[in-house]
């Protein structure tokens, strides 16, 4: 582990092997982009002299493309690291004064999403569903292990974590019948940020060179509505009404310590899907309901890694923009899920809370947190969300 001169910042998941980019502001003051370091947010644009930083979204930074990206992150580590604090006339002098405590400053949408796609990734998640979905059928459609199943979400719908969630309303059996969902559920989701675009008719080309890294994502969903809507075209208002993000994206060069050679898939894939490099990654998720954990599912597991669903996504011509969003579906693991659905296998068995009460579904005035820790002691930030009543 390289150390820090931030104060803290060594005993947290945020120290210099991490540093995820957000967007913040304080009172008064235009959003801009900073660099969290332990419990504080580095300022970006005054230290590195670059007015790329002073911009209210990521895209323009992402948009420089990888080998930016990668002296930008050497050149945090040398001005934070401890054993470089005298450098050069003093870094700790020139950079301190820019450090902001997180408790002074609003976290924004990090970066303005393009276009998100959601994908169906987990072969737990995907057999579940299918049992409680189609129990009379196979839980997996037959495409399921030869393509990474996804559909095109609605990107103005992202909120930043921390962004109350209103309760849809919409279409429900029986009947059908209109009114708010009744069957309100969460989806602990890996997104990966897009930085390099292509152009229309190119297909993507390594998967570090265009994704510049992972945020937590909770991908709301209202079963009720969903389970009536989604025949024959798939998801449509059971999804589209929110989708949180956290405001920390994590770069890929944080999580090499994380990287696995993902999960033995069974036929082999198509050439175009095969795997070159190992971008599984060995993540640990906790999903909390009112600050009680209900679900520590692992990310390994999954079936699909982020490199076969770009891949994917692209293969047809499809262009990439910088600011794409795309996750990786539900992260559901042998015996620990990342939706109520299946903890609760569709309501049949309640979850018990520490105050006596029973959630089947989310309840006006819940609040849902998802964390996750990798190897070497690195975090993701955090993406929360409360339900409000529908209107």
């Amino acid at each position: 582990m390289t150390r820090s001169w931030v104060p803290g910042a060594d005993e947290s998941l945020f120290g210099l092997d991490n540093l995820p980019y957000g967007v913040f502001s304080r009172p008064g003051e235009t959003p801009r982009v900073g660099v969290r370091v332990g419990d504080h947010v580095l300022d970006l644009a005054p230290v590195l002299h670059d007015e790329v930083f002073a911009s209210p979204t990521l895209n323009a930074f992402l948009a420089r493309g990888r080998t930016a990206w990668r002296d930008t992150r050497a050149r945090l580590r040398t001005l934070l690291a401890a054993d470089r604090a005298d450098e050069s006339g003093g870094n700790r002098a020139v950079v301190e004064p820019h450090l902001i405590p997180l408790d002074q400053v609003t976290m924004h949408l990090p970066v303005e999403v393009a276009d998100y796609v959601d994908f169906y990734a987990s072969l737990e998640h995907a057999s579940n569903l299918g049992r409680i979905f189609r129990p009379d059928e196979e839980p997996l459609k037959p495409n399921w292990r030869h393509l990474p199943v996804g559909y095109h979400g609605r990107a103005g719908t992202v909120v930043v974590s921390g962004t109350p969630v209103r309760r849809p309303c919409g279409q429900r059996m029986p009947g059908p019948s209109f009114g708010p969902s009744t069957r309100l559920d969460i989806e602990a989701e890996l997104a990966f940020v897009v930085g390099t675009p292509t152009r229309p008719g190119e297909r993507a080309g390594a998967f570090e060179d265009h994704v510049f890294g992972v945020t937590l994502l909770n991908d709301w969903s209202a079963r009720d509505i969903q389970a009536w809507e989604y025949v024959p075209l798939g998801p449509f208002l059971g999804k589209s009404f929110a989708t949180s993000i956290s405001p920390w994206i994590t770069p890929l060069d944080a999580l090499e310590h994380a990287r696995v050679a993902g999960r033995e898939q069974d036929p082999v894939p198509l050439d175009y899907l095969r795997r070159r490099s190992p971008w599984g990654l060995d993540l640990t998720l906790r999903v909390e309901l009112n600050g009680e954990t209900i679900s520590t599912p692992s990310y390994r597991d999954m079936y699909w890694t982020p490199d076969q669903m770009l891949a994917h996504m692209t293969v047809n011509g499809a262009s990439l923009r910088t600011g794409d969003l795309y996750a990786s579906g539900t992260i559901s693991s042998e015996g620990a899920f990342g939706s109520l659905i299946e903890v609760t296998w569709n309501g049949a068995e309640p979850v018990k809370l520490a105050d006596g009460t029973t959630r089947a579904f989310l309840e006006d005035g819940d609040t849902v947190t998802i964390t996750a820790t990798a190897p070497g002691g690195i975090g993701l930030g955090e993406v929360t969300g409360r339900i409000t009543s529908a209107t």
